[in-house]
């Protein structure tokens, strides 16, 4: 029998990108890529385009699929359209060759990571939002509803606000603050209502797009701006709301700690975001950096799902080697 430690990869697929890594039993990063997203909701090839990304990067890692001992795909949506949940959890099979995988949402991905798969509570928000928590066995979502009414806090929501807040104040509805000047800057308009043809005519209310203009709002804030403020204000609001009502549905007892984590683009704007997030924290949460990376993440759960969960040693060789933790 090889005395070569068991290798484990870890799929995160986010609203923008989708990460894959190799990792060993024993806490060795062997390999990390990138590709494009597999959110396939708006894409032009649909649901196909699951297979095509997930087999460019599992190509891109320069793995022999027959030497993994198990995967973990954690795909934006998963569960979402229950009709496509079949071809979703089939579609690695044909590029592994073997059946040592599983499927699930992207939200378990980070919570595995940020809470290095400890009992807990885990908050996305990237493009989206979504919250996740396990507790002694029991495991809820809640958020994840998309932008359209939901998504709470997400960076599309919050760039649909700095929008908001641009048009009011062209309008004379509210005064003029620093956010009108950043908005009318970043989109490089000759005059107010040409915000009009970009966001709709040209990016034709692309999601990622819009969302790409969410450090607008930290801006701003930065330069004392109130609306913005407000804004990320609210965003840390619905953050912990998401919090309350998974702490809710697994049943922490009363007095108990609830460790409390995060990942996802929108937090990396720190304190602005952090701040009034940790403030309307349901009492008894306990706050924590995350520890590892989504993708990391992925790969602990899979060796998780394999019955050979990683002990704290491996997890702190994972942390002190991948640059950058999450």
């Amino acid at each position: 029998m090889s005395s070569e430690p068991r290798r484990y990869l870890g799929v995160d697929g986010g609203g923008t990108r989708t990460t894959f890594c190799l990792v060993t039993g024993d806490g060795e990063l062997v390999a990390r890529v990138e590709q494009p997203t597999t959110s396939y909701f708006q894409a032009e090839e649909g649901i196909e385009l699951v297979p095509r990304i997930l087999e460019a990067g599992i190509g891109a890692l320069g793995a022999d699929p027959a030497g993994i001992a198990h995967a973990f795909f954690a795909l934006p949506g998963y569960g979402e359209v229950s009709a496509d949940v079949p071809a979703l959890d089939a579609a690695p099979r044909a590029i592994l060759g073997h059946d040592r995988y599983a499927c699930d949402n992207d939200m378990v991905a980070g919570w595995a990571g940020s809470l290095a798969g400890h009992d807990g509570i885990n908050v996305v928000c990237g493009t989206g939002s979504i919250a996740y928590g396990e507790h002694d066995g029991r495991r809820a979502r809640a958020g994840g509803w998309g932008e359209l009414f939901g998504d709470e806090a997400s960076a599309y929501w919050i760039a649909a606000r700095v929008l908001n807040a641009f048009t009011r104040m062209s309008d004379g509805r509210d005064p003029r603050t620093p956010l009108h000047e950043l908005v009318t800057s970043e989109l490089e308009l000759r005059a107010d209502l040409d915000v009009i043809d970009v966001v709709l005519g040209r990016w034709h209310g692309d999601r990622r797009r819009v969302a790409s203009l969410a450090p607008i709002a930290v801006a701003a804030a930065e330069r004392g701006d109130a609306t913005a403020a407000a804004i990320l204000r609210q965003a840390g609001e619905e953050l912990a709301a998401l919090v309350t009502a998974v702490a809710r549905q697994i049943g922490f007892p009363a007095g108990e700690p609830i460790p409390v984590s995060y990942s996802g683009g929108v937090f990396a704007a720190g304190a602005p975001i952090l701040e009034p997030f940790e403030r309307a924290l349901p009492a008894g949460c306990d706050l924590r950096a995350p520890l590892l990376a989504p993708e990391i993440g992925a790969a602990l759960y899979a060796a998780r799902l394999d019955g050979r969960p990683f002990d704290d040693a491996a997890v702190q060789r994972l942390a002190s080697r991948v640059e950058g933790g999450a």
